[in-house]
């Protein structure tokens, strides 16, 4: 059961809104590296997070204990607790000395009544608590004695919380300044209040927390980070990017908005002139460009702008009616010949893709092209192939938590071209390719329907058996017309060698590139491989 705390509204709490748009920036950068939402989650609470744009770090439930235990280890250093009960003792002492003498002066020093005050109050006990309550039914001669005792009961059970206190630390506190009663009172009151705090963080339980109690331990930005992380997930659920169900799910929307990030990542790096133009060819349909036309030539295709071609016999002609026509006066669109196209990628997701950020710049690759695919290129077709030691086919809805798997180290490209061959061949189109994006040679590959793996003969060697295999496959993929580019995230000789007799079979483009460079090579391949032609 949830449980809300409300506090006094001091006109600060407006400042602690979170933008859920930079949350879920933050959220797909750690998906990126293979992270569920739900363990993204969990690690931006635990460990803080950047927001974009609004130059602010959000400190994590980590930071937070550390701050609260550096604030207890300052008060340790700055104080001693040995004369936190002297005050206390000495006004006990005090009072039953009042009391002493009017018990002499009413019944004498020999009375039994007198004998029975003695024997209490010097009864050995190093607890100031304890002399205390050994007088709590006392009757006493001196009213304001009585008076100012009555006062050190309603004290009583302060006084033992923080005997108990200096009993179970009162030796680590080792400063300079001396506490006296009420500082040391006040002092184990914080250090409670901070231990509390520490074990809610710890907990999870951010509705049980007192942002103003917050505010009196720690630091405003503390605060800040505190309401930040406690309504992360609150935040992402109310702008529609987090769904229920079993477990936490990212919605649509919030597929749509990475894929759009992740697209203008990658469209920012073409912009800065990045590698990656190809050749078009002239062949699909017919598109119009808005607003570009030229003037007509024999042979053209009748697609006449007719403002323009009017608007060039008036200036001609001048307004007189009829307006006269001639073929100087024609304006034809500027056209973009587009076809369709199917696309497979695949994406190596064994073991060594975890390395160097290689992971990460693929996955986000792969989400762009899917983005851009989706928004740009509708009727086209594209698919996202996983392979590690088997390959399968990644949904779009699962792509933004897909991770490589440390459990499959074998890299299986044979199946991955088998069922990216099956793809294409249930989604037709005259341009069809295959983009693989990897950073090993084959080490796994099927006979028949019998599964082999074949670790590399010898340091930097090759895997026979598994290289031959994927070669027939690269065969028959390519006697379909498909055409296979490859995007090496390493240069070994092995690896250099695989892919250059594939290209050698397939007649398809092979890039090595760094991960950060990925993008930009993938995604200009892509858009030139569609057949795209400007007249």
């Amino acid at each position: 059961m949830k449980v809300w705390r409300y506090s006094r509204w001091d006109g600060s709490q407006r400042q602690f809104s979170l933008d859920p748009d930079a949350a879920l920036d933050a959220l797909s950068d750690l998906m990126m590296e293979g992270l569920s939402a739900e363990e993204a989650l969990a690690w931006m609470q635990r460990a803080g997070f950047d927001l974009a744009g609004q130059d602010m770090r959000v400190m994590g439930i980590e930071e937070l204990l550390d701050e609260l235990r550096s604030e207890l280890q300052n008060l340790e250093r700055r104080y001693r607790m040995d004369e936190a009960t002297a005050d206390l003792r000495r006004r006990l002492d005090e009072i039953l000395d009042r009391e002493e003498r009017a018990q002499r002066t009413q019944h004498g020093y020999e009375s039994q009544r007198m004998n029975e005050f003695l024997d209490r109050r010097h009864s050995p006990s190093a607890k100031v608590s304890t002399a205390i309550e050994r007088f709590r039914d006392w009757d006493f001669a001196d009213a304001e004695a009585g008076e100012l005792f009555r006062e050190l009961l309603e004290e009583l059970e302060r006084t033992r919380k923080l005997e108990e206190f200096l009993a179970q630390r009162g030796d680590r506190f080792r400063g300079q300044q001396a506490a006296d009663y009420e500082t040391a009172q006040q002092i184990r009151e914080r250090i409670e209040a901070l231990e509390q705090l520490a074990r809610d963080l710890a907990d999870g339980n951010f509705q049980l927390i007192d942002p103003e109690q917050l505010r009196d331990l720690l630091s405003e930005n503390a605060l800040r980070s505190l309401l930040l992380v406690r309504d992360l997930r609150a935040s992402l659920e109310r702008a529609g990017y987090l769904r229920g169900g079993d477990g936490t799910q990212l919605s649509a929307r919030a597929i749509r908005r990475i894929g759009a990030q992740a697209l203008a990542t990658v469209y920012g790096a073409l912009r800065k002139g990045r590698p990656g133009g190809h050749d078009t060819v002239r062949t699909g349909v017919a598109i119009p460009r808005p607003d570009e036309s030229r003037p007509w030539q024999f042979g053209d295709a009748f697609h006449v702008d007719v403002v323009k071609s009017l608007l060039n016999a008036v200036k001609r002609n001048g307004t007189s009616a009829p307006i006269e026509w001639s073929t100087e006066d024609l304006e034809v669109r500027e056209m973009d010949y587009q076809t369709n196209c199917t696309t497979v990628l695949l994406l190596d997701m064994s073991w060594s893709m975890s390395w160097a950020g290689r992971f990460p710049a693929a996955k986000r690759v792969a989400i762009a092209l899917d983005h851009l695919i989706r928004t740009r290129y509708p009727r086209d077709h594209f698919f996202v192939v996983g392979f590690s030691t088997r390959a399968r086919e990644i949904r779009m809805h699962d792509l933004p938590e897909a991770s490589w798997n440390a459990g499959e180290p074998f890299t299986n490209l044979q199946e991955g071209l088998m069922l990216a061959e099956r793809l294409i061949a249930r989604n037709p189109s005259p341009s069809a390719q295959v983009l693989v994006i990897t950073d090993g040679q084959p080490t796994a590959y099927f006979q028949g329907r019998e599964l082999h793996v074949e670790w590399p003969s010898g340091f930097g060697g090759v895997s026979p058996h598994a290289v031959a295999e994927t070669l027939k496959q690269v065969r028959r993929i390519t006697s379909r017309g498909v055409t296979i580019n490859t995007f090496m995230l390493d240069a070994s000789p092995e690896l250099v060698s695989f892919v250059e007799s594939m290209t050698r079979i397939n007649k398809g483009r092979a890039l090595y590139t760094k991960p950060s460079r990925l993008g930009s090579y993938v995604m200009v391949d892509y858009l030139s491989r569609r057949r795209t032609l400007r007249r």
